[in-house]
């Protein structure tokens, strides 16, 4: 049997690429089911009990915005854009300047989401869609 290498590469990068996201994929509202913090040392997370009792989410919404609740209170807000498996956030401070960073999306799927912050205080929050 004869192998065409680059045939073969072509289909496996083609096969091993992921579809980009859209923002339609991310619009309505996520309840957070596991926070961790993988790169502190020792590795992180918040206990079930204060994931329980501060009910955070985070909701994404048609006029792109992005809400982030803790404990019933907005934690943080701004606006999102999507680019491949990235969420640019453009969060709105107090003082009504801003600040702009990543989310990389290491999975969703339409009822799961894993979102995270990268670097070496990089936070990874698996969440549920309500």
């Amino acid at each position: 049997m004869k192998f065409n290498l680059p045939v073969i590469a072509l289909i496996l990068f083609i096969t091993s690429c992921k579809p980009a996201i859209k923002p339609a994929d991310l619009y309505g509202t996520w309840k957070y089911l596991k926070v961790e913090n993988p790169n502190e040392t020792p590795p992180d997370s918040v206990g079930h009990n204060e994931l329980v009792a501060q009910a955070p989410f985070i909701k994404f919404t048609k006029s792109d915005s992005l809400i982030i609740n803790w404990g019933g209170k907005v934690l943080s807000h701004g606006k999102f854009n999507v680019t491949g498996n990235n969420i640019n956030y453009t969060e709105i401070l107090p003082d009504n300047t801003t600040r702009a960073f990543p989310f990389y999306i290491s999975k969703i799927d339409g009822k799961n989401l894993v979102f995270e912050t990268l670097g070496e205080h990089g936070t990874r929050v698996t969440a549920v869609k309500e």
